[in-house]
Parts: structure tokens; C-alpha cells; sequence
């Protein structure tokens, strides 16, 4: 069947979904991301390379410029998001199953990942960086290096699924695709995966998005992988310790300088004083550093005034919010439903309303049925009709 270029994390679920390729016939290569901030240093040291330690077919092309280089060498270590033991997990997986394996340094293009992640929290917005992550280098870079080696697919072993139809128009009839909820509820991940380009549906493979995680689990005891019972990542990847604060001021110390300021109610009283208003995000309760004698959350961060306001829950409920840079994953944004599905967290639930989009597809304007609490800028605005992902974009 078809050449398939797989994401390989070391995890569970792209494991399995390496043995779900292959079952179906394709012609699978593993690739692992190294994407961390020390890659270049914690990985690059003496070994024979995976290539001739797994005695596996070379696959021609994969290091062609303009392509990010090539790691062939692998280290005994983990540190930063450089996981070298994730990397020897993915390796031996690929191994197991007989396949070509392949480390790729992708920490150039990974920077602007992290360059995002400081802006964001240096004016007042809650980034995202797993998202942007999926839209910019999962999803990006890997169809440069299929496109590299003649693969048709792209796969991955995230919880959603893929559905294909017929369009029937007038002039033609398509075939089109649709992206779609992942079957297990509780680990769904279409959400993260709204900004992928909408013709590149077709080359997406999404093995596991049919299957709930125990049986996906149960299927790597099965095959005898190592990985069975390997927990799932939670942190963000980059930020290996402390608070995300700490890493802003490491990674921008001159713009950090001079963030500390007020708490203030929703009047303007001041209330206290906090150390930098890059460590909160809206919404938050906990870690606040200062104590009112009742609870009291995040309502607005004020980059211009160093200000974070604090409220009740109760103010925090937003019926309406803009939202930019938006992705369309159908035909035709302007016919959406007249009621959606709106989720503006990562494990939210959708919350029911209108969507408005403007002329120019960018933007669109979200209405609640009901007020919906702490409505971050910054964090993805993802819209669904039913469990089929129309497109969304990021709150301003």
C-alpha cells in the first residue's frame, strides 16, 4: 500500500499506531521530533547511529536541504525536551516491528515555538504551544519530509478520526474529508488539531482516534511493547522545572524586568503587589501569593499597567469574545449551523451558541447561549458541529 511518514514520541498510543499501519500494509517510517531547547548539546554524542543499530533499510532523501538535519547519534539521557529515553523507547518500538527509524532535529524551527510561548505571556495572553505545536511542526515539517521521501500519509497517534464523503457540486464532484472526534471522550485531541491546513485532510492518518486508551493499552501488552503502561505526558515539553514564569524571565530577562506591579479589584483598588504579571492566567485561583479572606480568580491581566485584576467567579463570565487567525475545515464558513459547538479549552466541554464569521474569513465573533467562564485570549476557540471539527480560531 502506501509509504507512511509516523510521529514516533515513544509513547503508547504512536506505538501501537505503528502496528495499525502496518496490519492495514503500509510502508511505515518512524521518525522522532527532537525539538528541545538542549537537543543540539544533550544529544549529540558518540554512538553508532540508529540506522545501523536497527540494521534497517535506508529510506533515500530524508536529509535533503532545505530539511531540517538529520540526528543519527543518541544519548543515554533525558534533560529538557530532548528525551532521550522517549527517543530509545520510540527506537526500540521500531525495532520490534521492523521499520526505519529516524531522529530529526527540528530545534530551529522549534524556537519559534518558545519565542511564541514568551510573547504570549508578556502581553497578558494564556499560549498554547502543544497547539501551535500540531499546526507548525507536526503537522508542518513531517509533510516536508514526506513529501522528501515520496510518502503519501502523514500519521500520528493522536485521538481523533478521520471521515471521507462525496461533494457533489455542479461543476465537479470531490471527494472530501472531515476531521472528527476521537472515539475515546475522555482523551479526545481534535481539539489541538483545528489548525491543520484543510487540503492536507487526505494524506492524514489517525490510527488510534477509532479505539478508547485501554484498548489501545491492552493492545501494546498484547504485542509484547515495552511501552504498555508507559504514563502520559502532561507537561508542557519545554518547561522541564520550576513555574512557566520562571522560564519567560530566563528566556526574555530584559523584558521581564520590569513586570511586577498591582493586584487590583475590578474598580481599580489596589490590593497587593505581585512579582510579575507573566506568572498568572485567567481564570486562576491558585498561587496567587496574596489572600482577601475569600476566594477570588483572575479576570484581567494589563500588560500596560503591570496590572492583574482579581474578581469573583461570577466575573469572570464572558457571553461574547472575538477570535483571529481562524482555520476553516469546510467547504464554505459562512453556511455554519446556526447553533455550535464552541470549546475554548483543551478539556472543556463544547458550550452551545452563534458563530459569526467576517468577510474576510480571518476573524469571527463568538455568542454564548449561556455565559461561559474564564474566556482566555490567547487559548484556542475550536467550533464543532456534533463531533465533526469545523475550524476555530485563537480568543482575542
Amino acid at each position: 500500500m502506501a509509504r507512511v511518514v509516523l510521529a514516533m514520541s515513544g509513547g503508547v498510543d504512536s506505538s501501537v499506531a505503528a502496528h495499525l499501519l502496518l496490519e492495514q500494509g503500509h510502508d511505515v517510517v518512524g521518525v522522532f521530533m527532537r525539538h528541545g531547547e538542549e537537543s543540539s548539546q544533550v544529544c549529540r554524542v558518540e554512538s553508532p547511529n540508529l540506522q545501523q543499530e536497527n540494521s534497517l533499510p535506508v529510506v533515500e532523501k530524508l536529509d535533503r536541504s532545505p530539511s531540517p538535519r538529520l540526528l543519527q547519534q543518541r544519548a543515554d539521557h533525558k534533560q529538557g525536551c530532548c528525551t532521550a529515553s522517549d527517543a530509545a523507547d520510540a527506537r526500540r518500538v521500531a525495532l520490534k516491528m521492523g521499520i526505519p527509524f529516524y531522529a530529526l532535529d527540528l530545534q530551529s524551527d522549534f524556537r519559534r515555538i518558545v519565542d511564541y510561548f514568551v510573547d504570549d505571556y508578556l502581553s497578558g495572553r494564556t499560549p498554547n504551544p502543544c497547539v501551535k505545536c500540531n499546526h507548525w511542526i507536526k503537522f508542518g515539517k513531517l509533510f516536508d519530509y514526506a513529501d522528501d521521501i515520496g510518502a503519501e500519509f502523514v500519521a500520528t497517534g493522536h485521538y481523533a478520526r478521520k471521515s471521507s464523503s462525496e461533494e457533489s457540486t455542479p461543476e465537479s464532484q470531490n471527494q472530501t474529508y472531515e476531521l472528527l472526534r476521537g472515539l475515546d471522550s475522555d482523551k479526545d485531541q481534535s481539539y489541538a488539531l483545528f489548525g491543520i491546513q484543510r487540503a492536507r485532510l487526505s494524506r492524514m492518518l489517525l490510527p488510534v482516534g477509532g479505539f478508547t486508551k485501554p484498548e489501545i493499552r491492552l493492545m501494546a501488552e498484547n504485542l509484547g511493547l515495552g511501552v504498555a503502561g508507559k504514563r502520559d505526558s502532561q507537561e508542557i515539553c519545554f518547561v522541564t522545572q520550576g513555574h512557566h514564569s520562571d522560564f519567560v524571565r530566563a528566556k526574555a530577562p530584559e523584558r521581564s524586568s520590569d513586570t511586577a506591579g498591582n493586584f487590583v479589584d475590578i474598580n481599580g483598588k489596589i490590593l497587593g503587589t505581585h512579582q510579575g504579571y507573566e506568572a498568572f492566567t485567567i481564570g486562576q485561583r491558585k498561587g496567587l501569593g496574596i489572600a482577601l479572606g475569600e476566594p477570588v480568580f483572575v479576570t484581567r491581566i494589563i500588560p500596560a499597567t503591570k496590572e492583574v485584576v482579581l474578581g469573583s467567579k461570577e466575573s469572570l463570565a464572558r457571553q461574547t469574545f472575538e477570535a483571529d487567525e481562524a482555520n476553516w475545515l469546510i467547504a464554505n464558513p459562512r453556511s455554519l449551523p446556526p447553533k455550535v459547538g464552541i470549546q475554548i479549552r483543551y478539556n472543556g466541554e463544547p458550550k452551545r451558541g452563534h458563530v459569526t464569521v467576517n468577510d474576510d474569513l480571518t476573524k469571527f465573533h463568538v455568542e454564548f447561549d449561556q455565559p461561559e467562564f474564564a474566556v482566555a485570549p490567547g487559548q484556542a476557540a475550536v467550533i464543532y458541529d456534533g463531533s465533526r471539527v469545523l475550524g476555530g480560531g485563537w480568543i482575542l
